[in-house]
């Protein structure tokens, strides 16, 4: 936590701010260590504190070390403003992303002058490149969903329904050292699976079917992100040709995330393999997304991903073509930039399977 403190104490000199007060799970936890699910992290230059109400005190008092702890009651504003102001904060950062306009009001006429600076992605900057504790959560959180694939392939067959398969999934996980899902699963089949993001329904599943399964979980803070497509029963030719292009487009672009490339051109790899095949208009999605305290976060691998990758930012790495009236196919791996290479940590198997 001390070095993550320096780094945003740095990141508020370079936007000519003397203070911050963060609150969203994902900043609050990075920066304090606080794993419930109120608090505020206010810090100076010079201090660091959490205010939280009675329930939180005594766990962030074991949680956050090196912070001075504040018992908040009402106003919330008010002992806010009080900490912000005996601090010696002038300049406030604060997360005009998170932040509603209300709270922002509120805070605003209780701090009396002192100015409120956004941050935009300042806090998020730091959380990009992941140290070695943050890829061992991730990496465990990726081989609980893997092995989550490995069951549910067992069960799977005519007539089960997509909610079984998704509740059943989120049990396994939990069951195996997951605090929970990073995201809703889905699982869409037959012509569902045309849909990206098809929440599970009552649909039973069919033979002849593509069953798209997207999933992850949380471990110790951290989420994973996976996708596989399967067919139950035997795959029909167009199924198989469908298929063969994500996979080929996935895999070409896997090999190329790596440490100094542009999120833009890994993109553009996978993009002009299924163009080319002819369905450029069915992948309408970025190719992939980073992952960490927050299933979505920076680095982009899109259209529009200008930043430069670095080793141990992690991302997923996910093509698709979605063709209304047949269904979709989709596979997402998670990995880790290497200088050299992708580090993979979803080790499910991508070659067609048929159940």
């Amino acid at each position: 936590m001390i070095k993550r403190i320096a780094r945003i104490r740095e990141i508020l000199k370079s936007i000519d701010a003397d203070g911050i007060i963060a609150y969203s799970p994902e900043n609050r936890r990075y920066l304090s260590g606080f794993t419930g699910s109120t608090g505020y992290v206010i810090i100076s230059q010079k201090y660091a504190g959490f205010v939280t109400d009675f329930r939180y005190t005594e766990q962030a008092s074991s949680q956050c070390e090196g912070f001075e702890i504040i018992k908040n009651e009402s106003p919330l504003s008010e002992y806010l403003a009080n900490t912000i102001k005996k601090y010696g904060i002038s300049k406030m950062a604060y997360e005009d992303s998170y932040m509603t306009v209300g709270f922002y009001e509120q805070l605003k006429d209780k701090l009396n002058g002192i100015e409120m600076i956004p941050l935009k992605d300042a806090a998020g900057e730091i959380r990009i490149i992941k140290d070695d504790d943050e890829l061992l959560n991730i990496k465990k959180a990726a081989a609980i969903a893997d092995s989550a694939f490995t069951h549910i392939l067992k069960l799977i067959k005519p007539g089960i329904s997509e909610q079984d398969i998704s509740l059943e999934l989120e049990y396994y996980m939990r069951k195996n050292g997951a605090s929970g899902n990073s995201f809703d699963s889905i699982v869409a089949s037959g012509l569902r699976s045309s849909l990206p993001h098809g929440i599970a329904t009552e649909k039973e599943i069919n033979n002849g079917d593509l069953l798209t399964l997207d999933f992850g979980c949380v471990y110790n803070g951290y989420c994973s992100d996976m996708t596989r497509t399967i067919v139950v029963g035997k795959a029909s030719e167009e199924q198989k040709k469908i298929y063969n292009i994500v996979l080929n487009a996935q895999t070409e672009a896997l090999l190329h995330i790596k440490s100094g490339v542009l999120g833009k051109d890994i993109d553009k790899i996978a993009r002009d393999i299924i163009s080319k095949a002819g369905y450029g208009d069915n992948f309408g999605h970025g190719l992939g997304h980073g992952v960490g305290l927050a299933v979505h976060e920076e680095p982009r691998l899109s259209l529009l991903g200008e930043r430069v990758l670095e080793k141990n930012m992690v991302v997923t790495n996910e093509p698709g073509i979605y063709i209304p009236g047949f269904g979709g196919v989709r596979i997402e791996d998670l990995v880790a930039v290497g200088d050299d290479g992708p580090v993979i940590y979803s080790k499910s198997p991508k070659e067609l399977i048929e159940l």
